[in-house]
């Protein structure tokens, strides 16, 4: 089991499955919401994925027309977000408060990463979202 907060502690979710594919998004909308070059998520099945505490203190806010991402109200930090129709929850690795032993294992959509920004690792590098 995996567990994890936002910044504040007001909401607090678990993890009760695997971790799945993990991956730093460079695409713009990512960037706006962390405020930083990209966002490192896991994906977790969506059945798996459960708010404890705070529920009522979860905003969201539809970035595109098929996502929607999940937020604290009351400290901002971004938790998650949900693609309509898919079983699926990418989680931002950062909230989480449980050890983690890997990291990403690829940068996607770094055909539109910040431009003051380079990336110096060996990790695969995906365009776009790989198939």
């Amino acid at each position: 089991m995996h567990g994890g907060s936002c910044l504040c502690g007001t909401v607090r979710y678990e993890i009760r499955g695997d971790l799945g594919a993990a991956y730093f998004c460079h695409c713009s909308r990512c960037r706006k919401a962390s405020g930083s070059a990209f966002a490192a998520n896991v994906v977790v099945d969506g059945d798996d994925f459960a708010i404890v505490a705070g529920a009522d203190a979860i905003g969201r806010y539809r970035s595109s027309p098929m996502l929607v991402r999940e937020f604290c109200t009351r400290c901002g930090s971004p938790l998650a977000s949900r693609r309509d129709g898919v079983n699926q929850v990418r989680v931002r690795m950062g909230t989480l408060d449980t050890p983690q032993a890997r990291c990403p294992g690829a940068h996607i959509f770094v055909a539109s990463k910040a431009d003051w920004f380079e990336i110096h690792d060996d990790l695969p590098q995906h365009a776009d979202r790989p198939a």
